[in-house]
């Protein structure tokens, strides 16, 4: 199998879950290479995501690296057993990696939590609201581009249309709600979107207003994607240069522990959607 050019996020994080292991047991890449019977170069590729491995061999590399965590490896095996390529891929070369990312992430997660503070979560934009966004751009999106990211966009929500969809929570700021792209027409409908997919079973919307005052993270929108196992969970970060992969354990725990003050912040649900309503009437 020749080697990947360019890994997937997911792909890489199954490399480095594994050269995690392996480093925490001590082991060095020459041992670990004689266990697969492989060059020694064979594993730094595959802990980089440039090779694949099979189910098989993650567990006899995880066992013999002494992990006690078979819901982990249970998990990896499966990452490593994935060779279908996901809808995104129709995407590649179209559109930046990290945007395919953000696509597989969500496709995968069994939990997601969006804290946003002047836009609307991207799973919950209506496609008039999102083009509308992408309009905005500096320098402004060819023709092509825009309705390349708008498609991505759109088919990224299907996650929440699956019989079984993964949990999904947004803490979005009084001022995303409040932010008009594209006029008040869309402005209106978008927030009736909104409302519409918080009265669904696995989705929650909660709302920090003005009146909250400062709060940690002001400015800085993030997803925190929840795996089966906690091990593997991922912040994605969104900035105006692009999205940025977190998953080490100190990052993971300042991100959970942030997601906790931003709800202690949040209107309850009823009143949250009550709130909604209200800035939508004034539209």
């Amino acid at each position: 199998m020749p080697p990947r050019s360019t890994p997937t996020a997911r792909q890489q994080r199954l490399g480095y879950e594994l050269r995690k292991l392996r480093e925490q047991s001590g082991m060095p890449v020459q041992q670990a290479a004689a266990l697969l019977g492989v060059d020694r170069t064979r594993i730094p590729n595959i802990e980089s995501g440039r090779f694949g491995i099979s189910a098989e061999r993650v567990r006899t590399l995880a066992f013999n690296y002494g992990c006690p965590d078979t819901g982990l490896v249970d998990l990896l095996a499966a990452m490593a057993q994935e060779r279908a390529r996901g809808w995104w891929e129709e995407h590649r070369g179209l559109l930046p990696p990290a945007l395919l990312d953000i696509a597989e992430l969500e496709y995968h997660a069994v939990e997601l939590t969006t804290s946003t503070t002047t836009h609307i979560p991207g799973l919950l934009q209506t496609e008039e609201h999102a083009r509308a966004v992408f309009d905005t751009a500096d320098p402004r999106l060819p023709g092509p581009d825009l309705l390349a990211r708008l498609s991505l966009r759109l088919r990224r929500q299907e996650v929440l249309e699956r019989d079984v969809p993964p949990l999904y929570e947004s803490v979005v700021h009084e001022a995303a709600l409040r932010m008009q792209f594209g006029g008040p027409k869309v402005a209106r409908a978008q927030l009736d979107h909104i409302l519409g997919q918080s009265e669904r079973d696995r989705i929650t919307v909660r709302v920090i207003p003005f009146a909250a005052g400062g709060f940690p993270g002001a400015g800085q929108s993030f997803t925190y994607v929840g795996a089966a196992v906690p091990q593997l969970d991922t912040v994605q970060l969104d900035s105006s240069h692009g999205s940025m992969l977190l998953d080490s354990d100190m990052q993971l725990r300042r991100y959970r522990g942030l997601l906790e003050r931003l709800r202690a912040l949040a209107l309850p649900v009823e009143e949250s959607r009550d709130f909604i309503r209200s800035i939508a009437q004034d539209l």
